[in-house]
């Protein structure tokens, strides 16, 4: 796998995840009992194509970020990324949301929803090339491969914060595990609700219009302005997510 990307006028160099990063996460711990230690997947953050662009990033507190996740099988769970949670804004009690979209293949997005260690909702969404998946405020995520094709995505989110991995490291993954029989429940966790399917969105409020690249609102990124300021959207991620 090439663990560098051109994109623009910049080169990156992965951030590259391994199966021994993912000992606390994975549902068949076996496999940590393998001598090899193979790359997972691969993670190239902090892009732009030229410094007027970086300029406009940065002074709206963003980052634009590109994930690739070959196909693999852990055992019989799907390869995955190692799920993470957000901090809240500060001053607040809601937490950043991100924005995802398919770049190439196909991706299953595991979000759950955690009220004092108990999780109060677990969403499901599929989604394919050209896809928008929005991460709502307050939901932890974790993105799974199940097809035969490399996965790439990207994604926005605020530059002001680090991800959060201790909530589902800390429970063995995320509520559930997807493994090549499906969906089953992690033991971990106390009373676990059934999973709610969504699909995909587009939401032209936000910029997110079907065939366009997610990259380009980088020239309209006032229209980024919920993944700072999710208070005052929060009507729209309501509506996104199904509530």
């Amino acid at each position: 796998m090439v663990k560098e990307i051109k994109f623009g006028r910049i080169s990156r160099t992965a951030n590259v995840r391994m199966l021994n990063d993912m000992h606390d996460v994975l549902y068949d711990k076996k496999q940590m009992s393998i001598k090899k230690n193979p790359e997972l997947y691969y993670m190239y953050r902090d892009l732009y194509k030229d410094d007027y662009d970086f300029e406009t990033i940065k002074k709206h507190n963003l980052r634009y970020d590109i994930t690739v996740i070959p196909p693999k099988m852990i055992g019989r769970e799907y390869v995955k990324t190692a799920g993470h949670c957000h901090p809240k804004v500060p001053d607040t009690d809601v937490s950043y949301p991100e924005v995802y979209q398919i770049l190439e293949g196909y991706a299953t997005y595991l979000l759950q929803k955690m009220e004092g260690g108990k999780v109060e909702d677990v969403v499901v969404i599929n989604a394919q090339a050209g896809d928008y998946v929005v991460i709502p405020p307050d939901y932890c995520h974790i993105t799974i491969n199940t097809s035969d094709e490399t996965l790439k995505m990207a994604n926005w989110v605020c530059r002001e914060f680090s991800s959060i991995y201790d909530p589902i490291k800390q429970r063995s993954g995320g509520a559930y595990y997807l493994l090549d029989t499906g969906f089953i429940k992690n033991p971990e966790y106390y009373k676990v609700p059934q999973i709610r399917y969504l699909s995909p969105v587009e939401y032209p409020k936000f910029g997110l219009n079907n065939g366009q690249d997610m990259y380009n609102l980088v020239t309209g990124i006032g229209k980024l302005k919920f993944l700072t300021s999710p208070l005052e959207y929060m009507d729209d991620f309501d509506y996104i997510i199904g509530n």
